[in-house]
Formats: C-alpha cells, structure tokens, sequence
C-alpha cells in the first residue's frame, strides 16, 4: 500500500475503496479535524491587532484519529479527496497542516460523483490545495465567529436568546417581518362573477370597458341587473404554448420540491441525498447514484448529456430528445455540475429494492427532473373563447395537449381528463346560465414553509447551497421558529430576538449587507478580493454598532407571576431552561433554587404491542417530563426499569422482513427497521465485540440530524461513536 485517500465520510470511503485497489488505503476525517480556537481576547480565537491572525485546534475528539493517520500516512503520498466546494477544501489545508504533509508528499482531488469513472479521472486531475478557497472560508468563518460571539454573547445576557449569525438572523428577520406583515394586514371584501350551465363555466372579465376588481356590492348588483339571458360569442383565439422543462436540480430547488412533493424538511432532503451521493449497494457493486448536492449550477456534463439523450431516443423515440438549458442564478458559483443521477440507464424502479423508502423517492424525485431536463417542449393549444352580454364581456379558456414532450416522463404530473367543448362559432349564442355571485375577502400572504423560505434565499443572495439546511435547522433548535401545518411560524423569542437586532445591529443584520458578504467571499476565492481587505472592512463597520449596542440594550428580566415561592417567600416567575423550555421558578434564584413541579399533561397510552425485548411487558406512549425533549411522546417498555427499552417512534406489529426486528412508523408515515438493520456497517463493536456498529441519527435535541454511530446491542451496550473508527491493518 504506497497511497491513502483521505475523504470526509466514512460510507464514502467505503464505496471509493472498492474502486482503488489494494495500492490505496482509503480512510475517513469525518468533517473538519481543527476549528478556531476559543481562546484569546473575546474567547474569538483571532488576534484582530495582529492582522485578524487565527489560532486553530484541534476539535474534540478528532486527536486519536489524527494520530492514527500519521501513522497511516507516514511515508505514503496522500490524496486529499475532501467535498468539492469552499469547506472541503479547508478541510483539505487542515488535514495537511495537522499530518505536516509537504507538497510533495501530497495531492487534492475532486470526486463530483462516487463512480468508478470519476474516481479514475479525479486522477488525472490533482492539484495543490487552492489558497484563495481557503482564504474566502477562513474569512466567512472569522466573520461568523465574531458575529456569532459577540452577538449571541450579549443577546443571552440582555435578553436570554440562545444565539445571532449572520445568515441565521437575516433568514429570522424574513420569517419575522413577513409575520408583522400578516398581522397588520386589513381583510376587505370583493366580488366574483361566474355564468355556469353544465360542465361550462364562464368567468367575468369586464364591464363598460372597466376590468378592475370589483370592490362594492353595489356595483356587484348593478351588473347582474343590466345582464339578458343572451351570452353572444365575439372572438375565438387558437394559441398554441410551447412549454420547456425545468433545469436540472440545484440544492435550492431540490430542497424545495421535497419539501413540496416529498414532504421532506430540508434536513432530511440532504441527509437522504448524503448516502445516495456516497454510494449505495446496487446487486454486486457499490456506487454513487448522484452527482455531489451541493451547487447552484443548472448545467450537465457533455458526457452525461450524450448518454441521456441516447436513453431518451431509444425510450421514447427521437421527437422527444432536447437541449440541455440552465437558468442563470444571482450569485452563482457554478463550480459543479446540477444534481443529477450518475446513469441515467439506472431507473428508480431497477433499483428500489436496494434503498430505503426515502432514498428511493428522493431518488426518483432526481431522476425524473434530470431526464425531464433534457427532453423536448410539451406543446397545448390554448382555446380562449369571448362572450359578450349587454355591457359585459366573460371569457371561457379551455387547453388540449397537442405533443407531451417531457410530461411523457413526468411521474408527478396529474393528468386530468378533458371536458369535451360544444361546436362554437363566431356570433353563436348561448342561453341558460346561472349567474353566480361570490362574497370573497382578500387575504394575507401566507407564512413561510421551509421551500419558499429557501426559495426567497437563494433570490436574495443570503447564504449557500451548504448552508438553507442549517439555517433553518438552528432556527429551530434555538426555539426561535415553530413549524406549524409545514409553515414556519416565529414564536416570541424569536421576534424578541429579531426586533433587538433590529433596533441595534440594522445595518448589518439585513438582506442587502448579506448579500454582498457572500459576493465578497466569492471574489476571494475568485482573487479579485484579498482576505485582509475584507476583514478589516467588516471589523470596522461592525465594532462600533457593537460598542453602542453593548452600552444602550437594557436586560429583560424573568416574568413574575402572582404566586409566592413556598419556601422563601419570594414571587415565583417564568424561566427558560437550558433548552428553550418554560418552567417556574423563584426569582430568588440562585439563593432560592425551588422549581414548581411540573403536572403530568398526558396519561401513558398502552398501545398493546408485547415488548420484543422482554417478552412480558407493553409498549407504552408516554410524555417526557424534562429535559430538551419536554412535552414530547416516546414509547417504552411497562416493565421499566427492569426492561428499558425505548423507541422515539410509534412500533407497529409489522416484523423487518431482513432482520426480524419490530418496524418503527417514522415522521413522514413511513415504516422502518427499528434495529436499523439497513445501516448495519458490519464493524464489530469494539467495546462489547458482540454486536455490530450501526449508523444512526440523533431525531431530537442539539445533535438533531447528525448521524453517529451506536452498538446494536444497546442497552446491554451503550456505546456511541461520533465516527466510525479506523480499522487496524
């Protein structure tokens, strides 16, 4: 073994290992190995009088593994193969300072895709690590980490918020304003027309000439008095529409279809597309079935281009093959491809059997929108027939689909079936309408969900492909947003936090300023902009709003209830825990540490499945109490504490037909393994050595949506790693 290839994931590792040979040991960072720093002036990890220099260390946890890759690396040339955008290749400079690699000692390599073919041509493409990259993801992180600590540092002693960012707080401020905008929103009252007679329906267009909405009733009453029973033709209009695909997937409107089709969270949408990056078992290989999810390009691969079109023609036939088009984005990086699948031959159903029900949605989700982006226009023809009565003109609109063109691969179209139109010519006349009225009010806009959320984003310029997810997911987990009926709905930490930084930090926390951060950044790695330059600009903008606001912003207090504490006799009051939860307190605290007990809400529910572990007891539904997941349902075995088995989803008597194991009903309705045999990883527990490792993820508190790994012989065996560990030769 005369190579290593360092990647950033364990599964990837995998999947890239059965591609190399037995010359390239291929092994796992897991994520960045060093961050900043928390010590110095601030705890900021940067010396700002010192021309902003950093002092890095190395993040917690991660130093067995860096020891164990000197060993591995020692006298071995290393590719560093990390993510191929802005983070990856810090990552990449991190992992050569930690292992004291020189530059010949080692290479970086790009795999855009986890395909034995792009692997094979990322080596003919190595490279030195790119230093402008670095700079612009060293700057965007000294930024967040002075905005991040000063700011969270100053709101939680002043008004007990959790935390500020620079895209996190902008991305508040848009869910806050669009809410004051809903309330302050006046509902007034307007009328609709509409002339019905069997499967016709005419709608009002004008009157007298006029085609304004009508606002009074009374001029509502005036036109259906001045009406006759006679509804005239007076124009015929043929229009034939030419309707062109969408562009293949970038991470924003991927996001945003799961979330809309799929019901997916971002998070989720990610973490899915994740493993189906990284590579997956399709019968007796392993590969990577799409391209890398981070991006905002819209464009494809010449290569990838042709073998589509192959596919299309012999599918469908020849009339349905098109052109590649993209769709220019504000800000676009365009340093990779769209997402798209690796072989556009591999159709979701050939491969169904080999995920998981939410791989293989996201799957077809992907492949749909890629083969339909390279498809022909659909064509209709649009019948648009004019009526006039007296002084009134009404239309009828009617559409037929002349050639489907991409709808003909288009798996989430409805296809409804068409009324067939009456014979009508010019001057016919029609009779035996019922004139309907409709009262309606006008409405607010509506609240944002986590798609228009991002949407809105991604238009604005706030942010990065790398970055919707986690916006919204801190968001979240801060208590700052509530997801109500899929719409993000600000509770009033949230706006307190949002208004507060309105008042004292507008000309930083806003839209406009973001915006032309990221621009910035981009012009970094681009080198037209210098790191220096832009640190020193940022700092002497922000140090001063933040001097003033440090000075001027008044603490909050708790809120006092009408109610003595029962042991000093001070008023109680409403206090927030460490985990955003309401809980009543002495506000003689901390002389005073008495806390009300809190009221049981919900009575355990016995859901009458015998628990697998023990045999005797059920499976109960029961409310925790306490703690980050207070208020929250999990379901646990009667024989507590004799038998402590638990599940955070409802168990179903439905059996894994792989391992035997009881089937869990996840968020999204969907059944899964509660031994979570899928994601078994064969590595053999080294703390017990019985049971196997398994990746899994954290479904609720501050490592919600991190995957780590546990023993399947949990609770016999508790352990948990952050990482998979490195096997010894």
């Amino acid at each position: 073994m005369e190579n290593v290839i360092i990647v950033e994931s364990p599964s990837k590792s995998h999947t890239i290992s059965s591609y190399v040979g037995d010359d390239f040991k291929v092994v796992a960072s897991v994520g960045h190995v060093r961050d900043l720093a928390t010590s110095g002036k601030d705890g900021l990890g940067i010396d700002i009088e010192n021309d902003f220099k950093p002092t890095y260390k190395v993040i917690t946890g991660k130093t067995k593994l860096i020891n164990e890759l000197k060993k591995l690396c020692k006298g071995k040339h290393v590719y560093l193969a990390t993510d191929p955008d802005r983070e990856g290749e810090a990552i990449s400079y991190h992992l050569k300072e930690v292992l004291g690699l020189s530059d010949e000692d080692y290479s970086r390599i790009e795999f855009h895709e986890i395909t034995r073919e792009a692997v094979t041509d990322a080596f003919n493409k190595e490279r030195k690590i790119d230093m402008q990259m670095v700079d612009s993801q060293e700057t965007r992180r000294m930024i967040d980490r002075i905005i991040g600590f000063r700011l969270s540092k100053l709101l939680q002693a002043r008004i007990k918020s959790k935390s500020a960012g620079r895209v996190q707080s902008v991305a508040l401020k848009l869910i806050c304003d669009l809410e004051k905008e809903i309330k302050d929103f006046v509902s007034t009252p307007y009328f609709e027309l509409h002339a019905k007679r069997d499967d016709l329906t005419l709608d009002f267009i004008s009157y007298k000439g006029s085609k304004d909405r009508i606002v009074e009733k009374a001029l509502a009453e005036e036109i259906l008095n001045s009406l006759g029973k006679d509804f005239i033709v007076s124009d015929i209009t043929n229009k034939k529409i030419e309707r062109v695909s969408k562009p293949a997937y970038t991470t924003s409107t991927m996001q945003q279809d799961a979330s809309n089709k799929l019901n997916f969270l971002a998070s989720k949408t990610m973490r899915v597309a994740q493993s189906l990056y990284e590579g997956k078992n399709i019968g007796s290989q392993t590969t990577g079935l799409i391209t890398y999810m981070r991006t905002d390009s819209t464009r494809l691969a010449d290569s990838f281009v042709a073998q589509a079109k192959n596919f299309i023609s012999s599918t469908y036939g020849a009339n349905y093959v098109g052109g590649m088009h993209t769709k220019e984005q504000k800000l676009a990086q365009d340093a990779h491809e769209a997402i798209r699948v690796t072989d556009i031959t591999r159709t979701p159903e050939s491969i169904k059997n080999y995920l998981t029900s939410d791989e293989y949605k996201l799957y077809q989700l992907i492949y749909v929108r890629t083969i339909c982006s390279l498809m022909s226009k659909a064509i209709d023809n649009r019948l648009s027939i004019e009526f006039k009565n007296n002084e009134t003109v009404w239309r009828l609109n009617y559409t037929t689909n002349v050639f489907d063109g991409y709808d003909k691969a288009d798996v989430y179209l409805t296809r409804s079936e068409l009324k067939k139109l009456p014979e009508l010519h010019l001057n016919d006349t029609l009779n035996g309408f019922d004139i309907v009225l409709d009262e309606l009010m006008t409405k607010p806009k509506s609240r944002y969900t986590e798609a228009t959320l991002i949407k809105d984003m991604e238009d604005l310029g706030i942010g990065r492909p790398s970055t919707y997810a986690q916006t919204l997911q801190t968001l979240k987990e801060r208590a700052y947003v509530e997801l109500d009926k899929k719409r993000l709905v600000p509770t009033e930490q949230g706006i307190l936090t949002s208004d507060t930084l309105d008042n004292y930090f507008d000309s930083i926390i806003n839209v406009k300023y973001t915006a032309n951060m990221e621009s910035k950044l981009d012009q970094i790695a681009k080198g037209e902009e210098t790191k220096l330059n832009e640190l020193n600009e940022f700092y002497d903008s922000f140090q001063p709003v933040f001097e003033k606001a440090n000075q001027s912003m008044e603490k909050i207090g708790p809120k006092l209830l009408d109610e003595l504490c029962p042991v000093c006799g001070k008023p109680l009051c409403v206090r927030k825990s460490r985990y955003n939860t309401e809980f009543v307190g002495c506000s003689n605290y901390p002389k005073c540490k008495y806390i009300k007990p809190t009221e049981k809400e919900v009575p355990d529910e016995d859901t009458n499945i015998v628990c697998p572990k023990c045999g005797t007891g059920h499976i109960v539904k029961k409310q925790a109490l306490r703690g980050a997941n207070k208020g929250k349902f999990f379901y646990a075995c009667s024989n507590y504490p004799k038998c402590k088995n638990i599940y955070s989803d409802m168990p179903t008597e439905n059996i894994c037909p792989k391992c035997g194991a009881i089937m869990l009903l996840g968020e999204d309705n969907n059944l899964y393994c509660s031994a979570h045999c899928e994601n078994n990883t064969d590595f053999v527990c080294p703390t017990c050595g019985k049971g196997h490792l398994i990746k899994r993820v954290a479904t609720r508190g501050k490592n919600k949506g991190n995957e780590f790994y546990a023993c399947s012989n949990f609770p016999r065996c508790k352990a948990i790693f952050n990482e998979l560990p490195i096997k010894k030769d």
